[in-house]
């Protein structure tokens, strides 16, 4: 099975890889929860997978008249690389607004919770996700990168990329990029995402280029700091059958970033926010 062989790559490359370069070395390499992310990742690759597969090959079907062979013939026309630069930089805005919905709108808030639930990060935590949540932001992400017809090339260099660093910004690992921190994202990036100071987790929406958040006025990552804890305010069962079904509960409203105390829709701080809290 694919899915098996790419979890077993994962693992032998991520697991010497935070012995190496250990962020936390306090966490243990089967930390608390672990059990319950390889569910989600057996589980998830099978639902995610079949569900975008479907979704992109009827959107592309669709979307053949409206978009037409003159503009494919443009794309796939293009050198590689600044193929591969148009791709990454559209798929990732995608992503950027599709997650910053999920943190704006308490609907979505509820599915996407499921992921900050995590309270230890490393590799296997990045499979913590609702299949909801998942499926349509990597919709909003990858749609627009195979309706427009870039080569199948790019498209494979670009998933690659996805993949991979959705497992290494998730790790327990140390890793200064330098001026490329904010070219790149890395787990300094986006472990302040996952921190329990709102403030923090409502910033750093991109998937791969930091530099978004720079412009949307979204960034947080301080020189020389790094979050002192993980996860939600409120506890969230953790057990993969239940973490599907929270969002369906009417009691769902954990750390609900699109209510006010009193109940009252607001605006959501990250959502709204206009100052940076970024250092060289």
């Amino acid at each position: 099975m694919e899915f098996l062989k790419a979890f077993l790559l994962t693992a032998l490359i991520f697991i010497p890889l935070e012995r190496i370069l250990t962020l936390r070395p306090e966490q243990k390499m089967l930390r608390r929860n672990w059990l319950n992310d390889l569910v989600f990742w057996v589980a998830n690759s099978q639902i995610i997978g079949l569900s975008l597969a479907s979704i992109v090959s009827l959107t592309v079907i669709g979307s053949g008249w409206l978009i037409g062979d003159s503009v494919h013939a443009a794309v796939a026309s293009q050198p590689a690389w600044l193929q591969f630069i148009e791709a990454l930089l559209l798929a990732d805005l995608g992503f950027y607004l599709a997650h910053r919905a999920f943190h704006a709108f308490p609907w979505l808030w509820k599915f996407h919770a499921v992921h900050h639930s995590i309270e230890e990060l490393d590799w296997l935590a990045a499979a913590r996700v609702h299949p909801v949540d998942q499926i349509i932001t990597k919709g909003v992400s990858f749609l627009p990168v195979f309706v427009l017809g870039f080569s199948d090339i790019v498209i494979g260099a670009f998933m690659t990329l996805y993949a991979w660093q959705s497992v290494l910004v998730h790790s327990n690992v140390k890793l200064k990029l330098g001026p490329l921190r904010w070219l790149l994202a890395s787990p300094e990036f986006h472990h302040w995402h996952h921190s329990k100071d709102q403030q923090a987790r409502d910033r750093n929406f991109a998937g791969q280029l930091p530099i978004l958040d720079v412009v949307f006025g979204t960034l947080h990552m301080p020189a020389g700091e790094r979050p002192t804890a993980y996860g939600l305010d409120k506890p969230m069962p953790q057990n993969y059958v239940l973490q599907l079904a929270y969002p369906f509960r009417d009691t769902a409203n954990l750390d609900n970033p699109a209510e006010s105390p009193s109940g009252a829709a607001t605006p959501h701080a990250g959502a709204g926010a206009a100052t940076n809290q970024v250092s060289a």
